[in-house]
């Protein structure tokens, strides 16, 4: 019988500088420090979560590697946004501070692509309304993101940047 799963509740991540990896999840995402083991790991949680935490961090020190490319492992985590105009600022914020790696639009999703200071990638995606998947239901595409578009389509008619 399969294990019954409603959803991911976290993630743990290797790093080489706490407070280095503290400070970008902070900055990026506004994460509240719960706490941890001081110099070795530390739990955050995104404001209005439900979650005792949402991302934990575990410190292996500043000598160690980065897995090679195409090795096996974590490809990436994805933080959902509530808003298209929620994923336009996070496209400025990200761009500002040199993490922003790629753009895609997956049809049902579309997402931006980021790294931190350890390289660990991470995704921030906005969710397309279920109505409008149309043929997208069950496909899955990487085409060019459109943002400005999409913002148009989806936003809240407020001018929004979507360019750093």
């Amino acid at each position: 019988m399969p294990i019954a799963v409603s959803r991911l509740n976290h993630a743990v991540l290797f790093v080489r500088d706490l407070d280095v990896a503290v400070a970008f999840y902070r900055e990026v995402f506004d994460f509240e420090e719960l706490g941890g083991m001081p110099g070795r790991m530390a739990f955050l949680r995104a404001r209005g979560s439900s979650n005792h935490h949402d991302l934990g961090l575990a410190a292996v020190g500043s000598n160690a590697p980065h897995p090679p490319r195409g090795a096996t492992g974590l490809y990436h985590l994805a933080w959902e946004v509530p808003t298209i105009d929620d994923l336009a600022a996070a496209r400025v914020k990200l761009a500002n501070m040199g993490a922003l790696r790629g753009e895609s639009d997956h049809g049902a999703s579309k997402s931006l692509y980021a790294a931190d200071p350890d390289g660990n990638e991470f995704e921030v995606m906005w969710a397309v309304p279920r109505e409008d998947w149309g043929e997208f239901d069950r496909q899955a595409i990487v085409a060019p993101l459109q943002l400005g578009r999409e913002v148009e389509k989806y936003g809240r008619g407020e001018p929004t940047p979507v360019q750093a």
